[in-house]
């Protein structure tokens, strides 16, 4: 029994080593069999990508195209075995199924990517070359060339006089770039000569070329060799033919020879002479690569003609040290080593579960190496190294296998984090809450809070802790901490990150200066921005103070914090000034720096070198690289001089350098010293003006530390626009001694975000990049960066660069159309909404109904400034559409929707002053282009609102004395009817004249008060009130006494000249209008405006349009539309009394009853003139007039 016991736990014992073991070999069941290819299809035949995968099952295969997910359809069509089928392939500018595909396959484990495979149409476009016509003479050498742009490569043929050309002699060449070489030309050889471009998709013929040949005149005079068809650099693929042309000229004709630059042997089994002279090399390798050199020399002489070209051969990438399967516990790290090669060097990228892995200050790429520190278990997965090139990709996997441990303790508690001083922050924790016991140390990781793909510091302490203060941070910086606690067989989680801002604090030192002058009597001062590690903190100001050698008086100047230069003027010529810079944060000041000296130039009247532009830049601790150049328009320089010393030192002796030197190396300098550089060109007349600079050394690093010195950044950083949301990006390696691989990190930002998401960071190792997807019109900054051997460079200088403008993809918002007078509306809007688009001009379109069914449209054009626009001579009775558009140089943008203005039809106003879009008598026009009353109009609305108040009171007073007599009055009813005549009227009986009080002016059926202020629309459906107009007739409710009244009574209408009079129908049985043509003529009752114009139609609550019509109607009644009836006779007016209590009556139903926006058939109709219009005017006129 105990012996089987103890098999069984070797067994079990067996079975736990072998179970993570057994992990990592089962992933390698997921692999592909068949990994896609790259194929070439005929337009409209049917493509097949082949692609399987073995794993443990279920295993499952999708497509990405470019990147994207691919989804199946009945033009894509998934394979039972994973392949990818496409029965009809397609090729328009509108859809083309060419492209880059890749196969993703995925089980429980994991997934991984296939290698990118490139799908081609074949086509062939347009020539790029195309033959040009020559003139030569008998017995010389003609040469054609063409060049077509195919998929696969064409094969060139030739034509001449459209027959197929015969190559039997010697004489005549075709090689397979397309080049056509005749040798010793005959006359027979002139005629149309072309090229004929062939693949299996198509067949294309060039342009015709005309070869002209002269007869020569005599024996030609000896001449030396002379290449006039010379090898061109050519970059092929692996495994291509490549041609070498070498045409050669000379009296005797030269012998042409080929060589290597490198002295090594061409290769003589796939290199061959074509012709008299071509060299081609087929199924081309790397060891092809090289300089040949074409050699043309005369027979029997020493004479000759050399010609060199470089010759690139691609290679595709290849994985020459593989990534390994790991397993590691919880909190641990991971490295998997992944080494390409191929030309050019291939970009090494890493996937976990075939997507890109995201980079984080846990997760890091240290040029090839991928480097997981903190593992958790969301870590666990398949991961691929892909080098990929323009030649293709190859790609290699590993897994990661996170091991938990059961008892592992849980995370420390409760994180503190204290600022102590501007560099150290106190960080405080709690044990674990579990198994506290078995922690042996703990890790805290900090890092700082701002920007992206910060690094990741790490502390190790013992567990008889649980404070730690981090002393090595940076001034006022904001940082990240967690902690993990460790045992030995695993870590805990990571505990919760906290935040702590350090201290801002004086800066450390000041900016360097560099001191120049451009004439006798100025100092120019210049000095850069501190960086944040020696600001500590944001810099407030600057203080610059200066004095003469001979005079102790300082002159202080403070400066605003965004300052870079300041230009001293008024100075001594010949003197020695004395500057020194100080720099201050919110804290203080920091201590000044030493005095610095420069000579300001003597007063000359002849011209002397101005002075040169000076840069230092520390090559070591011991050593200063100055670099300078003279400005364009300096005179002739005869030679520099340079002198410097140590701060605090005597000068050291001048140094004289020649004019053609723009460059010295000052060595034998002491490390972490400041030192003053001055620099002069001397001219004819003397000495120029001269420049001083500041530069300090670094600190030596010890020989244990030699390796982790930082590279430097990259330099001639250029950026160059290619469209509105693309721009091509190119650098230069600095010179630094590496064997190692170099890769580049480039940091794309637009000026002044704020926003951490908007930058870009992009990876490559070449040296240049092409940034897409950027926003027009926006300004943009680009740094480079550089790393070798996990090492990382500084950023490099920032360059600014503004992408070029976009054509508004927006219509101008807020369309507003306006009638403003009969044949005139206004238009008016605002600018696109989208960001970042300038407007040059607006294209308002615009055609009544009618000419819009017919196509045609008016076109007005205003200047990106304005906004509105008038539009003139419209026809009354006519519906007019509107649509505006913005452009600028790019191009034209969207236009709007359609706005509608409708206008009424009727006789057109005729005023004494006309108004027009150009000249304006009365009315004035502002800037916004809003008609605002002028001071008589103004006087006269104030003059009637005044006496029509005053009436309105008397009125109401004079009915409440006299309301019981009336109450016995009898009534005399009578019926009125509509009349179209607005000057039509009635006689009264001449009775009951001294009980007249309260009359209301005549109006029209249709009538729109829009002069400002009345808030009721009359027409013959009805009337429209509001909540205001109601507290009007309340003085005649309280002598309402006798609600039921006759329908003779309800008709009664009332009319006196000079007075106001109250009108009101009801119609039993008469419909309203019907809703369209009420719509397009008044819009709908329950808005403002029109559906379809924002504005349309506005009543003269708006405030915006003048009242010029009021004035004109007061002032010529006659010609008016709203003019008054002709008075009753004096006789009638007595009769008023007792038809006043039939009024009252109604009005109280009026009253009584909800008024609603829409009128019902036989509504009443209701008329009154509203407070503060100049219809009320009319009721200062007296009752006997």
């Amino acid at each position: 029994m105990a012996k089987f016991k103890m098999k069984m736990h070797q067994h079990w014992l067996l079975f736990a080593l072998f179970l993570p073991l057994s992990s990592v070999l089962c992933f390698s069941e997921l692999s592909f069999i068949t990994e896609p290819s790259d194929v070439t299809a005929l337009p409209k035949d049917p493509a097949v990508l082949d692609c399987q995968a073995h794993g443990l099952p279920p295993v499952t295969i999708k497509w990405l195209k470019n990147g994207v997910r691919l989804t199946e359809s009945e033009h894509i069509q998934f394979l039972p075995n994973g392949s990818l089928y496409i029965p009809k392939t397609k090729h328009t500018k509108e859809e083309s199924d060419e492209g880059f595909y890749q196969c993703l396959s995925q089980n429980k484990y994991g997934a991984i990517l296939s290698q990118r495979s490139r799908l081609t149409i074949a086509s062939i476009s347009a020539f790029v070359l195309h033959p040009v016509p020559m003139v030569v003479t008998e017995g010389s050498v003609a040469r054609f060339s063409c060049v077509a742009t195919s998929s696969p490569p064409a094969t060139i043929t030739w034509e001449l006089n459209q027959s197929t050309l015969p190559l039997q002699t010697d004489r005549i060449t075709v090689l397979p770039n397309g080049v056509l070489q005749i040798h010793n030309v005959q006359v027979e050889d002139a005629g149309q000569y072309r090229c004929v471009a062939t693949n299996i998709g198509s067949r294309l013929k060039s342009r015709e070329a005309k070869l002209t040949v002269n007869q020569g005149t005599g024996p030609k005079p000896r001449q030396r060799p002379r290449i006039i068809a010379g090898p061109q650099n050519v970059t092929v693929s692996l495994h291509q033919t490549v041609v070498l042309e070498c045409v050669a000229t000379g009296n005797p004709w030269p012998i042409i020879s080929w060589s290597r630059a490198d002295s090594k042997p061409i290769d003589v089994y796939n290199a061959k002479v074509l012709g008299n002279g071509n060299l081609v090399i087929t199924d081309v390798s790397s060891k092809h690569s090289g300089v040949y050199l074409c050699r043309a020399t005369t027979p029997g002489t020493r004479n000759f003609t050399l010609a060199a070209a470089n010759l690139t051969v691609l290679v595709p990438p290849s994985i020459v040290e593989r990534p390994e399967s790991q397993t590691r516990p919880r909190a641990g790290t991971a490295r998997f080593m992944c080494q390409a090669e191929g030309v050019p060097l291939p970009r090494i990228s890493w996937l976990k579960n075939g997507e890109e892995v995201h980079l984080n200050g846990r997760i890091k790429m240290y040029n090839s190496k991928l480097v997981i520190t903190q593992i958790i278990p969301e870590d666990d997965a398949i991961y691929q190294c892909m080098a990929e090139s323009q030649q293709g990709s190859v790609l290699s996997l590993a897994r990661l296998i996170v091991v938990m441990s059961e008892d592992r303790p849980s995370a420390p508690r409760n994180i503190h984090a204290e600022t102590i001083s501007s560099s150290a922050i106190l960080l405080a924790w709690e044990r674990p809450l579990y198994n506290a016991d078995k922690v042996i140390a703990y890790s805290i990781h900090y890092m700082k809070a701002e920007g992206l793909n910060n690094e990741e510091y790490q502390v190790v302490i013992g567990n008889d802790t649980t404070s730690y203060i981090i002393d090595d941070l940076e001034s006022a910086r904001n940082y990240s901490f967690y902690i993990v606690a460790y045992m030995p067989m695993g870590a805990s989680r990571m505990s919760d990150q906290v935040s702590q801002h350090t201290l801002e604090d004086v800066p450390l030192r000041t900016p360097e200066l560099s001191l120049t002058s451009h004439s006798s009597t100025d100092i120019q001062v210049s000095w850069q921005q501190l960086p944040a590690k020696v600001s500590r903190g944001r810099v407030s100001a600057y203080r610059l103070s200066y004095r003469t050698a001979a005079d102790n008086t300082v002159i202080s100047v403070e400066l605003p914090q965004n300052s870079t230069e300041y230009l001293l003027e008024g100075l001594q010529p010949d003197t020695i000034y004395l500057l020194r810079m100080a720099a201050a944060t919110r804290v203080g000041w920091c201590e000044p720096s030493a005095w610095t000296s420069h000579r300001t130039p003597k007063t000359s009247s002849s011209k002397v070198p101005s002075a040169p532009i000076l840069q230092l830049e520390p090559l070591n601790c011991t050593s200063i690289v100055a670099r300078w150049q003279t400005s364009p328009e300096s005179v002739a320089v005869q030679g520099y001089q340079l002198c410097y010393h140590e701060e605090g030192q005597p000068e050291q002796p001048i140094i004289q350098l020649q004019a053609q030197i723009y460059t010295h190396t000052i060595s034998g300098l002491d490390p972490r010293r400041k030192y003053h550089v001055k620099i002069l060109a001397v001219g004819q007349a003397g000495e120029g003006y001269q420049t001083d600079q500041t530069v300090s050394t670094p600190g030596c690093v010890s020989a244990r530390d030699q390796p982790a010195a930082s590279p430097p950044p990259p330099d001639h950083v250029t950026v160059l626009g290619i469209n509105s949301s693309a721009v091509s990006l190119r650098w230069s390696r600095p010179a630094f001694p590496s064997g190692k691989t170099v890769s580049y990190t480039v940091r794309c930002t637009p000026v002044g975000t704020h926003n951490a998401s908007a930058i870009r960071y992009i990876q490559i190792t070449t040296q240049s990049v092409t940034v897409q997807n950027l926003d027009p019109n926006t300004r943009y900054e680009f740094v480079v960066r550089l790393h070798v051997d996990q090492m990382s460079s500084a950023w490099s200088s920032v360059v600014y660069h503004r992408t070029l403008p976009a054509a508004p993809s927006q219509p101008p918002a807020g369309v507003r159309v306006t009638l403003i007078e009969d044949d005139t509306a206004l238009v008016s809007w605002r600018e696109p909404t989208e960001a970042n688009v300038v407007v040059t001009h607006y294209t308002i379109l615009y055609a009544s109904q009618k000419s819009w069914m017919a196509g045609h449209w008016q076109i007005l054009q205003r200047e990106g400034s304005h906004t509105m626009a008038l539009l003139e001579k419209l026809e009354p009775g006519n519906l007019y559409l509107v649509k505006i558009s913005a452009s600028n140089q790019i191009g034209d943008g969207p236009f709007s929707n359609i706005v509608e203005l409708a206008l009424r039809r009727g006789t057109t106003h005729r005023s004494k002053n006309p108004r027009h879009s150009d000249s304006f008598t009365d009315t004035t026009v502002f800037s916004d282009g809003l008609y605002h009353i002028d001071q008589r109009s103004m006087t006269g609305i104030i003059v009637g609102v005044s006496i029509a108040l005053a009436c309105i009171v008397m009125c109401a007073l004079i009915l409440i004395m006299k309301g019981r007599s009336r109450k016995s009055s009898s009534h005399k009813v009578i019926s009125v009817g509509v009349t179209e005549d607005p000057r039509a009227g009635f006689s009264l009986p001449n009775e009951h004249a001294e009980n007249v009080e309260a009359l209301i002016p005549m109006m029209r059926e249709h009538f729109l008060d829009a002069k400002g202020g009345s808030s009721m629309v009359i027409n013959s459906a009805g009337p429209l009130n509001s909540k205001n107009q109601n507290k009007m007739w309340l003085l005649f409710q309280k002598e309402i006494n006798n609600p039921a009244e006759s329908d003779l009574e309800s008709r009664a209408s009332l009319y006196e000249a000079g007075k106001t009079v109250l009108r009101y129908e009801e119609r039993l049985g008469a419909g309203p209008l019907p809703p369209s043509s009420r719509e397009i003529i008044y819009g709908p009752f329950h808005t403002e405006s029109s559906h379809t114009s924002e504005g349309s139609q506005e009543t003269g609550d708006s405030g915006n349009y003048s009242n010029e019509e009021s004035n004109e109607e007061m002032s010529n009644p006659s010609t008016s539309q709203s003019s008054r009836p002709e008075s009753f006779g004096s006789d009638d007016v007595a009769t008023v009394a007792e038809l006043r209590q039939s009024f009252q009556v109604e009005n109280e139903e009026m009253l009584s009853r909800p008024l609603h926006h829409s009128c019902t058939p036989g509504a009443t109709q209701l008329c009154c003139t509203s407070e503060g219009s100049h219809s009320a005017l009319h009721t200062s006129q007296a009752v006997g007039s």
